[in-house]
């Protein structure tokens, strides 16, 4: 039996969890959120992506409770919860610090939120150790937080989290502090334990690889707005925007004037004295309209002699070469001074490559390479 996509958002009958309804939020004259409008559904891991100052905390903090929208409506589970206290709302939030307590035990830290409810003394018990045993701590249960791995405490900041078993988790940059090769390994737990609690999570990151390998869906925002909201592999492939599309990952992008060459497909002039580029795209384009080309460097060849079948081919020279152990990056310099980067997988030693600087080189792909985009 195959498994059901989890896509709640394609389903017209699911309620979503958190709904934000044309939300404004001012401080001042300066308008960080703006006009906003956004569903997010239970079980989601949802991710809001975007430079410094671009909202996304601002629209943690209002989740939280710490701020309230200055117009427009916020809902959680069809409620209003404007004006509701953090401490009265089904929300928790981890922050960025942790802010664990350093003179209590990792028990005791994990036991702190539900010792202040009205909870029996077994229960709370029976919770930490089963919050111990999620997030793999219960050997360190008896250990104060300076005795344990940066990692380790971003793992009881996340049991304490979830101990009250919030319908709603928010995570604010947490894993900033930790070094990639923990937060990669960090990432895939947090994925893990979300699933197995089912708790909506809600992440603030400015880190793409980070958004790209946990969330259900990216939100990808700028000044206060949302640019897109989509999957991972959604926003990557088909972007809506230069900005999307250059925010997540390495990307090329081509200006020119397009015109229709037949069914879907268009032929972009980007260059004096240089054939057109043949592009497919979903979105129709008029004859003389500016447009954007966005292609990745993963899906350009490069080759020492012209390629026969490719749509699209042209001639340049290797300016640099990035060598990143299983990928190297080509800077390929157009005639016209435009610089292409393509990508090939290192699947031979460095000395067995037939291609190096200054190189007169082919770079070639196909017509459904890359996304057509109007701004």
């Amino acid at each position: 039996m195959s498994q059901k996509v989890f896509a709640p958002w394609d389903d017209p009958n699911e309620k979503p969890l958190i709904r934000f309804e044309n939300v404004t939020k001012k401080f001042g004259d300066f308008t960080a959120i703006d006009d906003l409008t956004l569903n997010i559904y239970e079980r989601e891991f949802f991710a809001l992506l975007g430079p410094s100052g671009c909202g996304k905390t601002t629209m943690m903090r209002m989740l939280a409770g710490f701020e309230n929208p200055t117009s427009g409506k916020m809902e959680l589970s069809g409620k209003n919860i404007a004006g509701i206290p953090p401490n009265k709302r089904a929300v928790n939030m981890m922050f960025q610090s942790y802010a664990l307590f350093p003179h209590l035990s990792v028990w005791e830290n994990i036991a702190f939120g539900l010792k202040r409810g009205n909870m029996d003394k077994r229960d709370i018990a029976a919770r930490v150790e089963e919050m111990l045993k999620l997030t793999r701590l219960t050997k360190f249960a008896g250990r104060k937080p300076h005795q344990i791995s940066g990692g380790q405490r971003q793992r009881v900041a996340l049991a304490r989290s979830l101990a009250k078993a919030p319908k709603l988790l928010l995570l604010d940059e947490p894993l900033g502090a930790l070094d990639k090769k923990l937060r990669q390994d960090t990432q895939f737990e947090l994925m893990d334990i979300q699933e197995s609690t089912g708790t909506t999570f809600v992440i603030v990151t400015h880190d793409q690889e980070e958004a790209m390998t946990v969330a259900s869906r990216v939100a990808v925002m700028d000044e206060g707005r949302i640019i897109q909201v989509a999957t991972p592999d959604g926003i990557y492939e088909a972007p809506n925007s230069v900005y999307v599309a250059d925010f997540i990952g390495d990307v090329n992008i081509i200006e020119g004037t397009v015109k229709p060459a037949g069914d879907g497909m268009y032929s972009l002039a980007w260059a004096e004295n240089e054939p057109p580029f043949l592009a497919s795209s979903d979105l129709p384009f008029s004859d003389g309209q500016k447009a954007h080309l966005a292609i990745r460097p993963e899906k350009i060849a490069i080759t020492t002699e012209k390629p026969e079948e490719a749509k699209n081919a042209v001639q340049g020279s290797v300016l640099d070469i990035a060598y990143l152990g299983n990928l190297s990056t080509y800077h390929v310099q157009l005639a016209g001074g435009q610089i292409i980067k393509a990508q090939t997988a290192n699947t031979r030693r460095l000395s067995r490559r037939s291609i190096t600087w200054e190189d007169k080189v082919w770079i070639s792909w196909n017509a459904t390479a890359g996304v057509l985009l109007e701004q």
